[in-house]
């Protein structure tokens, strides 16, 4: 995760080659102290979304996106997405209500041990909305895709621990809706080339990373590229990534420190055990 980012890396890209997929987490007033960094208030949300019309860009889901990358259907024109993770209690309300006042579609993941009744997850206590909801969270417009069971480092994890991690999440949330669900996003972004490979053969389809970055219209399939929205951002910020402005452009490789994080992080989980992706 990254900060505001002021500089460009390489010349802009061309045309609509470049696709800003915004990831946000809590909307509300007054979060916890753990989600705070990575929460915007009603009002500062209302303005980036009214950003986002203005832009006159065309917003799609990760399955119009997936679509595209598994050569099915072309994208529209200037493509921006919407995603939200974890699902924080104002998802099914305000922000589903935000969204649906200007006709915004978006990706909800959801990380089903933080909101099944009785459930078990590693984040810190928070208010989440309930598994109840999910379906009306759908019908409001929002595409529903899996944020795993407890949010763990998926990287660190033993196979085990990793298949129960992707398919447990996959099948609550499928006998939640009836129908399949075909997204993942990995907690944190944490992935590597086994959780890429083991997400497809789970059945997803996508899988979203964080990477502080544009996606493409050549992005991988099983690590989209997304902008994550902190509280220091500004409209201007927003404004920014959506001409394509202030950071790179995905697919590129993991950077050496990405690697070597993940190692040590491997090597703590070790000892340890499993950890909060966050």
């Amino acid at each position: 995760m990254s900060g505001t980012g002021t500089h460009r890396d390489g010349p802009a890209p061309a045309g609509g080659a470049y696709i800003p997929v915004f990831l946000y987490h809590a909307v509300m007033d007054d979060p916890p102290a753990w989600i705070a960094e990575f929460t915007v208030t009603p009002k500062e949300f209302a303005a980036h979304l009214d950003a986002i019309v203005g832009s006159g860009r065309t917003p799609v889901t990760i399955g119009v996106l997936a679509d595209h990358l598994a050569g099915r259907a072309p994208l529209p024109p200037r493509p921006v997405l919407l995603t939200f993770d974890d699902g924080f209690a104002d998802l099914p309300g305000p922000t589903a209500e935000a969204l649906a006042e200007r006709s915004l579609p978006a990706t909800a993941y959801l990380t089903t041990g933080a909101i099944v009744p009785g459930g078990r997850s590693l984040l810190p206590p928070a208010p989440m909305m309930t598994l109840a909801a999910v379906a009306g969270l759908e019908r409001s417009g929002m595409e529903i895709g899996s944020h795993t069971v407890t949010h763990a480092q998926l990287d660190t994890l033993p196979g085990k621990d990793l298949a129960y991690e992707l398919r447990t999440s996959k099948a609550v949330l499928e006998d939640a809706l009836g129908h399949p669900v075909r997204h993942l996003a990995y907690p944190h972004g944490y992935n590597s080339a086994k959780v890429r490979s083991w997400s497809a053969r789970a059945g997803y389809e996508t899988a979203t990373a964080v990477r502080h970055a544009l996606s493409s219209e050549r992005d991988e399939r099983y690590r989209i590229a997304r902008l994550i929205v902190r509280r220091g951002h500004t409209v201007a910020d927003v404004e920014s990534w959506l001409a394509g402005g202030g950071v790179r452009t995905a697919p590129y490789r993991d950077g050496p420190k990405t690697v070597a994080w993940r190692w040590y992080r491997r090597g703590r989980a070790m000892v340890r055990g499993p950890e909060f992706a966050g």
